[in-house]
C-alpha cells in the first residue's frame, strides 16, 4: 500500500528514507523567484480526516517507521493546535519514532509565539529545515525571498532557543557576478551568527519555468557565475564561516559543481585546500548535464 501524494512532492535529501505526510499543500508565500517547487499548486491546509486516514493506513503497513517528514513546504504555517493534534496522533500510532521534521520559513518561525514553539517541541516536533539562501539584504530582496538578514537570524535563533535541530540551506551563485562578494560575505556572517546544526550549500540552477521571472524580478542584468566563480564564492564563504559551535557543512547537493563537506570550523583548512585543488583540476568537476536544482 502507498499513500497517494499530491505531486510535485519535495523533501530534503536527508529525509530520503522518511515517511512523508502532506499536511499542507504548496507554499503560502510562493514568491521566491529562484524556486518553482510549488508554482502549480494553490496553498491549502489538508483536512484532519484525510491526514488521520493516511496515518492510520501507514501505521498498519509501515509500523517500524522511525522518521517522519511533514510536507509540503509550509507545514509550520498550520495552527499550532492542529499541528499538535497531528504530532500526538503520529506518536500514538508509530512506536519507534526518532524524529519528526518539516520545512520552516523565517516568517513561520517568527509568527509562532514562544509558547507555541515550546508546545510543538514538547509534542515531538524535532527539526526544522530553513532556507536562508543568502545573508545579503540586497540579494534577498532581488530574489523576493520575503526575509532579511535580521529576520533570518532572529527566526533561527528562536528555533535554537527552543531546542530544535536546525538545518539551513544556502544557494551559491544567487547574487550572480555583481553581488558574489557581498553574497558570500554576508551568508558566512549569518551562518556564523546562527551556527545551525547543519548547513547545506546548493548551487543556483534556473529551470525553464522560472528563468524569465527570476531575471525580471532581479531588476538589473544578472550575470551567472561560471564554475570557477562558484568555487571562488565557496572559498570565500568557507573562509569567513566561523561558528562558535560545530556545524556540519555539506555542498553535496545534485546542483553542486563538486561534492564536499566537513565539520566547521575544524575542517576549514581541509575544505579550502580541496577547493583550491579543484580550481587547478576542472576535469574533476561534475558534468553540467548531471546537475539539477
Amino acid at each position: 500500500m502507498e499513500i497517494i501524494y499530491d505531486y510535485p512532492l519535495y523533501r530534503p535529501p536527508s529525509e530520503a528514507n522518511s515517511m512523508i505526510f502532506q499536511v499542507t499543500l504548496g507554499c503560502s508565500f510562493n514568491k521566491c523567484s529562484f524556486c518553482n517547487m510549488y508554482r502549480t499548486k494553490e496553498y491549502s491546509e489538508r483536512p484532519w480526516d484525510e491526514i488521520k486516514a493516511e496515518i492510520d493506513m501507514a501505521a498498519r503497513y509501515y509500523p517500524q517507521t522511525t522518521r517522519i517528514f511533514l510536507a509540503d513546504g509550509d507545514a509550520l504555517n498550520l495552527p499550532t493546535e492542529k499541528m499538535i493534534q497531528i504530532l500526538k496522533y503520529l506518536y500514538a500510532n508509530f512506536q519507534h519514532i526518532e524524529r519528526i521534521s518539516c520545512y520552516a520559513m523565517p516568517k513561520n518561525l517568527l509568527q509562532k509565539k514562544d509558547d507555541e514553539l515550546e508546545a510543538l517541541q514538547k509534542a515531538g516536533l524535532n527539526m526544522f529545515y530553513v532556507g536562508i539562501e543568502s545573508g545579503n539584504d540586497t540579494v534577498l530582496k532581488k530574489v523576493t525571498k520575503g526575509a532579511t538578514y535580521s529576520s533570518i537570524v532572529r527566526a533561527c535563533l528562536k528555533a535554537k532557543r527552543h531546542r530544535y535541530t536546525l538545518s539551513c540551506m544556502i544557494i551559491l551563485g544567487l547574487g550572480g557576478k555583481t553581488y558574489t562578494t557581498e553574497h558570500a560575505r554576508d551568508t558566512a556572517r549569518v551562518l556564523s551568527e546562527v551556527a545551525p546544526d547543519y548547513v547545506g550549500a546548493l548551487t543556483l540552477q534556473l529551470e525553464d519555468g522560472i528563468y524569465e521571472e527570476f531575471m525580471s524580478k532581479f531588476g538589473e542584468p544578472f550575470i551567472a557565475l561560471e564554475d570557477m566563480d562558484i568555487l571562488d564564492e565557496l572559498r570565500r564563504l568557507v573562509q569567513d564561516f566561523n561558528p562558535a559551535t560545530p556545524v556540519i557543512f555539506r555542498a553535496n547537493h545534485a546542483s553542486n559543481v563538486y561534492s564536499l563537506g566537513g565539520t566547521m570550523p575544524q575542517d576549514k583548512e581541509r575544505l579550502l585546500a580541496t577547493i583550491e585543488s579543484l580550481k587547478s583540476h576542472p576535469e574533476l568537476l561534475k558534468p553540467k548535464f548531471l546537475r539539477r536544482f
